[in-house]
């Protein structure tokens, strides 16, 4: 059914509560920390899977969901985000797995303006980490609540109370534990319900592919089976409550206060528990602010905001897809869109819901809810699609590029499937892709977060658009953004270059180093070098 601006006003009453039962999220982490693993983890204990996989899959243990690229199977680290779907609980989870890896941060940034919490997932013995502190920052920009989870009890790591006092110390997040570990970090008994006093004992079941068996027991029970452990746990536990580390929403949901959980992914440990603290803590949709800094109801006419392009995900079609945060309303498949940038209609007709690569059609969506746009080539990152009065959210900021590289197809032949493609991969964010009028459009520069991009450009290029490339690398570690004043003079300076980013028209000045930077900002005071911005946090040194 189409549904045109005639009919807006009668939006379907379900709205709100639907929107009430939706839990949006993202898990972010250092790479390694273990998050591909815990989205699996999670997947399972809300019986979305039947087994759970790991990142390493041995014997009869298959890959986790979420990573679906054949590289990122090959290498054992998440390469883009990946949508899952959950029921749990009466409320649907759309959980956003995201790269690990910070040379693919740019799609994790663009991830975290599509959801309304974070999981900040710790290694017990790591601690706080270089990416885990950088994607803080965003979340904190975005005032956006997090929920700490500490990975890996089930091996050797630090105290407890140690990694609660760092995640104060370093980042001012104050730690709220929802629930304790009885058993120091590599020989983890259970839990400890800091809420009614309950102990759950944690069994592992074979491999650790299937839900771990959980035994409660009420205090006096969990004294005479775990003894020590459990006297050392009830000391810690009173000391919180004596310290007043109390759960508090309303500082939680500022983004001032964090409730935090113990457990061990891969066993499952702690899991179950995560997922109810997700349930009855994490927010619910609310009204999203538009490109004016007007609320957005979540009530209103149907509006959402592209977030993430993928194409290629079904060989056998070669299609793309558009990954689209419902904003407000009821979405219905067959509704015919406005498509902001454009003003041109959108039709969807062939609408998904996505569970890693496998597919599903989906009919209705609500706020907080992820759709997959299928044949959306008119779309790209940071668009919004609307039924009824126009509605614009703002863009999402890209990431500043720290690695440079010329691009030239290796058989002039097959430009044409070397332009498809480099094209395609610009609209996903795969790279940014940079045009100059002294190069040519035969040699476009990539910019990149990171090296590995690269890697999965060439990857990319030659086995889904078969136009393999060769890649020259350019000596530029800063870019800034300038102006068409500042350009002429900006571009005759030494170790610097102009160039134009193709899919938005702003002008880049790449710098070979901040020590070059500084001498030309020194000599040249009224050029325009502003750095790049990120969700609200500078993305450079």
């Amino acid at each position: 059914m189409s549904v045109t601006a005639d009919n807006v006003a009668q939006q379907p009453p379900e709205i709100a509560a639907e929107a009430g039962r939706r839990r949006t999220f993202a898990v972010i982490s250092h790479p390694d920390a273990g998050k591909s693993t815990l989205t699996e983890a999670l997947a399972l204990h809300a019986a979305a899977i039947s087994s759970a996989g790991a990142v390493h899959g041995k014997g009869d243990r298959r890959g986790v969901t979420s990573d679906w690229l054949e590289m990122e199977q090959a290498r054992g680290i998440s390469i883009t985000s990946a949508a899952l779907r959950i029921d749990y609980g009466g409320c649907v989870l759309n959980l956003l797995d995201t790269p690990g890896h910070a040379d693919f941060s740019e799609d994790t940034y663009r991830v975290l303006s599509a959801v309304d919490c974070a999981i900040m997932l710790l290694d017990s013995a790591k601690g706080l980490e270089p990416q885990t502190l950088k994607l803080f920052d965003v979340c904190r920009a975005r005032r956006m609540p997090v929920i700490t989870f500490v990975n890996k009890w089930d091996r050797p790591g630090r105290e407890p109370l140690e990694l609660l006092d760092e995640v104060e110390q370093r980042i001012g997040l104050r730690p709220t534990p929802m629930n304790w570990p009885v058993g120091i970090a590599g020989d983890f008994r259970g839990l400890i319900d800091r809420a009614d006093g309950s102990y759950t004992k944690m069994h592992r079941t074979p491999g650790g592919a299937t839900r771990a068996i959980e035994e409660r027991m009420d205090p006096a029970q969990a004294a005479e089976v775990e003894q020590e452990a459990w006297v050392q746990a009830q000391e810690e536990v009173e000391l919180l409550g004596e310290i007043g580390a109390h759960f508090d929403e309303e500082s939680f949901l500022a983004g001032v206060s964090s409730p935090v959980l113990f457990g061990a992914a891969l066993p499952n440990f702690g899991v179950s528990q995560l997922l109810d603290v997700l349930v009855g803590l994490a927010p619910a949709p609310k009204d999203q602010p538009d490109a004016a800094g007007v609320g957005r109801p979540v009530t209103a006419a149907f509006s959402g905001q592209v977030f993430k392009m993928q194409a290629n995900m079904d060989k056998a079609h070669r299609d793309r897809m558009a990954f689209v945060r419902v904003n407000s309303g009821r979405f219905e498949r067959g509704m015919v869109l406005t498509h902001a940038a454009t003003g041109r209609p959108f039709a969807t007709k062939y609408t998904q819901a996505v569970f890693g690569s496998e597919r599903s059609t989906i009919d209705t969506a609500y706020p907080g809810d992820v759709i997959a746009l299928v044949n959306a080539a008119a779309l790209s990152v940071g668009d919004t699609l609307y039924v009824g009065p126009k509605v614009e959210f703002p863009p999402i900021p890209s990431f500043a590029p720290e690695h440079f590289a010329v691009a030239r197809a290796k058989d002039v032949g097959r430009y044409k499937q070397f332009q498809r493609g480099i094209a395609q991969l610009d609209s996903e964010g795969v790279v940014q892709v940079l045009a100059s009028d002294v190069r040519g459009e035969q040699a476009p520069v990539l910019a990149a977060v990171g090296p590995l991009q690269f890697d999965v450009v060439k990857h990319r290029m030659e086995h889904e658009f078969r136009a393999p490339i060769e890649l020259a690398h350019l000596d530029y570690s800063l870019a800034r953004r300038t102006d068409a004043a500042s350009a002429p003079a900006a571009h005759a300076l030494s170790g610097a270059e102009v160039l134009t980013r193709r899919s938005d028209g702003e002008l880049l000045v790449l710098v070979h180093n901040k020590w070059r930077l500084r001498v030309i900002e020194r000599d040249n005071p009224n050029l325009v070098l502003e750095p790049l911005l990120a969700g609200g946090v500078e993305t450079d040194n």
